[in-house]
């Protein structure tokens, strides 16, 4: 079977002029808008401004960004110019997503505080999972694409919100019924107990959002929408995230002698993040796993990694136990 051309066939590798004057057109382009950024009244300084602003004051300085989207449209003319000028061009914006699902472009990022293009692709499947980050985020919609939105509402206990959230005694989902997108309308979420699912588009649906997300001990949750259970639970740390990421990256590629780095993040002050890496350790390299397993189904704080951990610690053959470490 002959492989189908990509674009990429005729990138111009062997025409080094070329090359060259790709990239310094998307560093000037860069450069530009990183001064127009950083100057007083720029995107960046109104972000660092309010680096150490509680999230809703965040939000609310920020908020101007949202209502006046010239800004964003000089920036999109600039990128267009770019790529017409040539089709390799380099636009300097991070892309995230994609594909099928709902994807964008990051506008800009400090800290917890995160700006993004978003477009959800014309007749998306309805999704059937509410995701819960803890934070704030306000969200403009550009294009409304005919879609419906459906908001869905968890409670927390003032426990749970502090970080003794417990999975068993999750409170259930509830969603309310389905309405039109308008184009335009603004909604400030506390997103920590309310998502919001798009469906039923029949046109791209284009959205504007702020996200504010600092560190938080509560977890990021999925629910499962028709039922309203909690289905699971992940670290709403991102440098936890990260260290997941490469953890599961590792255990993929067999890494046994990065030992050290799964045991070390068993002892994450994040709950979440210490069972994701004892899950990894344990498929990576059970012996090596073993002792720290047995220590994390003793000692942990958490009473559902505990258990967790128990459970797991139980199939392991007899022969092969090791005893605790001190």
């Amino acid at each position: 079977m002959t492989a189908q051309p990509s674009r990429h066939d005729h990138y111009p590798r062997a025409d080094t002029a070329r090359r060259t004057r790709l990239g310094a057109a998307a560093a000037s382009l860069e450069a530009r808008w990183r001064a127009e950024d950083m100057q007083p009244g720029g995107l960046i300084a109104a972000i660092e401004a309010a680096a150490d602003a509680s999230p809703d004051e965040a939000i609310a300085a920020l908020a101007p960004w949202l209502a006046d989207t010239g800004w964003l449209t000089d920036r999109l003319d600039m990128a267009l110019a770019l790529i017409a000028a040539d089709p390799f061009a380099r636009v300097p914006m991070r892309v995230v997503g994609g594909g099928e699902a709902a994807g964008g472009l990051i506008l800009a990022e400090r800290g917890p505080i995160r700006l993004t293009l978003q477009i959800q692709p014309a007749h998306f499947a309805a999704p059937t999972k509410a995701l819960f980050i803890p934070g704030r985020s306000a969200v403009r919609i550009l294009g409304d694409g005919g879609a419906r939105v459906r908001f869905h509402h968890v409670s927390l206990t003032p426990g749970e919100a502090a970080g003794t959230f417990i999975a068993a005694a999750a409170s259930r989902c509830h969603s309310d019924p389905p309405r039109a997108v308008a184009a335009d309308e603004v909604w400030t979420l506390d997103t920590a107990q309310t998502a919001f699912t798009l469906s039923d588009a029949h046109r791209d649906v284009l959205l504007l959002e702020l996200a504010v997300q600092p560190p938080s001990p509560l977890p990021v949750r999925s629910y499962d929408i028709a039922s309203g259970q909690l289905v699971r639970a992940a670290s709403a740390r991102r440098d936890s995230s990260f260290r997941q990421m490469a953890l599961t990256l590792l255990r993929s590629f067999g890494r046994t002698d990065a030992g050290p780095l799964f045991a070390a993040e068993t002892r994450s002050e994040d709950f979440a993040a210490r069972w994701s890496a004892m899950r990894e350790f344990v498929a990576l390299d059970p012996a090596a796993a073993h002792p720290h397993l047995a220590s994390m189904a003793a000692r942990d704080p958490h009473p559902e990694v505990r258990r967790a951990a128990a459970a797991t610690l139980a199939l392991y053959p007899p022969a092969k136990a090791d005893p605790c470490p001190a």
